[in-house]
């Protein structure tokens, strides 16, 4: 994915009403960015961190700015446009990037499916293949040296899991798979000190048969692309 045209740089003053946030651009102009992310976003928007936003060519957005990546100064980038993470995968899917989830022909988004009226992320489809389920996990947060998901209790990160346990217990493919789009992110665990059912669940699908995966998005300001697998850690 290709930032057309890069994207420009700001300091941060303040995130507030979750989807809007302040930045001071280096000519020293004060905007108002949409922040595409209602997360809790812990770590991700420190005051006086930049903030890299892309411009919208459309007239009528009533803010046409969007905060797309913080780089804090630690030097960690990471993506808190949180569309932007199905749009990786799907990316990667279709180029046949991620060894595990290659070699089918059909690609759908979006699809009803299970008892709980959830949508699946991705569906590929093959002949004489078994149907693959793919469900898209953001993973933004850092603490101790380790990526966490989820950031916030997530009941309907909670419903996924039950869905996808059944898909897997069908004798179809199901796999969550965590795209992790923060630079200093090397494993993912379940956060169980946020959300402790989330991670009793994430055990029990993993033992139902869903398989987990995490690829690292590499991240600058004028692209990204999902390009290394890295450990999911349940213990």
């Amino acid at each position: 994915m290709e930032f057309s045209p890069p994207l420009q740089s700001s300091r941060l003053i303040a995130r507030y009403k979750r989807f809007l946030a302040d930045v001071v651009t280096p000519q020293g102009d004060t905007l108002t960015l949409h922040c595409a992310n209602t997360g809790a976003m812990t770590g991700c928007a420190t005051p006086g961190d930049t903030v890299w936003y892309s411009t919208s060519a459309s007239t009528t957005r009533k803010y046409p700015h969007s905060w797309e990546i913080t780089e804090t100064k630690q030097g960690h980038f990471i993506c808190v446009n949180t569309l932007r993470a199905n749009q990786l995968v799907r990316e990667a899917l279709l180029a046949q990037c991620l060894p595990e989830l290659s070699g089918y022909s059909g690609l759908r988004s979006e699809v009803k499916y299970g008892d709980e009226r959830s949508r699946i992320d991705f569906l590929l489809q093959a002949e004489a293949r078994p149907e693959c389920y793919i469900e898209v996990k953001s993973v933004t947060l850092l603490q101790e040296g380790r990526g966490w998901f989820p950031d916030a209790v997530t009941e309907r990160g909670q419903k996924h899991l039950r869905e996808l346990s059944k898909i897997a217990e069908g004798g179809n493919r199901a796999v969550l798979l965590f795209a992790v789009l923060h630079s200093g992110i090397e494993d993912v665990s379940p956060a169980r000190h946020i959300d402790a059912r989330y991670a009793e669940l994430l055990v029990q699908a993993q033992q139902s048969g869903v398989e987990l995966l995490a690829y690292q998005a590499q991240l600058s300001s004028t692209g990204m692309r999902l390009n290394k697998s890295v450990r999911v850690e349940l213990s």
